[in-house]
């Protein structure tokens, strides 16, 4: 029995139609195309520029502190700096009143007018308490004169007058007789004068702190002249 042979033969049109396709494959192609060499330069030099900003804004932030710093450090140890102010017998003279016994009789009995000076030599004002500056002969006091409270204003100098009787009746015979007598033989009569005044330095209304005026000096009254 004879096979039956099939009429439908290949189309060799058909059969080229359905071959891959080259440009077809290469557009449906996963991989992208490479980058340049001017957009990597491009993308380098941005990165560069970015640093460098961020580098300047961190030494421009780094200078302003450590100007900030400066300035209030110089604020503090110029304006802000507290010192106790200064007390000093400016003068004293004699008028009246001058009587000084002799080497045989040694005394003296004097009255000066003196000029005590309260000095702010910084910033803020200083109010003081009364205080009584102490005038003595070797040790022992001689007479006294009260400074009466007051206020004196920041790098100023507040002058006061104060009349101050000397007399020697409070001291011992022994030192009247062997140390007075051998000074007023010498023409020098050698005083100390103290005081400690007491107050409160103000800086702005703000701060406030407790200083004094502290003075230990020495003077010598010439008696002949």
């Amino acid at each position: 029995m004879a096979e039956k042979i099939s009429d439908e033969t290949p189309n060799p049109e058909k059969i080229n139609d359905e071959s891959p396709n080259p440009e077809k494959i290469n557009d449906e192609s996963p991989n992208p195309l490479a980058p340049s060499n001017d957009e990597e330069s491009i993308t380098a030099y941005s990165k560069d520029q970015n640093r460098k900003k961020q580098m300047m804004c961190l030494l421009y932030i780094i200078l302003f502190a450590v100007f900030q710093t400066g300035i209030i450090l110089l604020f503090v140890l110029i304006f802000m700096r507290i010192t106790n102010p200064k007390f000093r017998v400016r003068s004293g003279s004699f008028i009246d009143a001058f009587n000084v016994g002799t080497e045989a009789s040694p005394s003296f009995d004097l009255r000066m007018n003196t000029q005590f000076m309260v000095k702010k030599t910084n910033f803020g004002h200083f109010k003081y308490k009364d205080g009584t500056v102490t005038f003595a002969y070797k040790g022992i006091p001689v007479g006294n004169a009260m400074n009466e409270k007051g206020r004196v204003g920041a790098r100023s100098t507040k002058k006061v007058d104060v009349v101050v009787k000397l007399r020697s009746n409070g001291l011992s015979l022994n030192i009247r007789d062997n140390e007075l007598g051998s000074d007023i033989s010498s023409g020098v009569l050698p005083l100390t004068s103290s005081v400690k005044l007491k107050g409160k330095i103000y800086m702005m209304e703000v701060i406030k702190k407790k200083k004094y005026a502290q003075m230990n000096c020495s003077m010598e009254i010439d008696i002949n002249s």
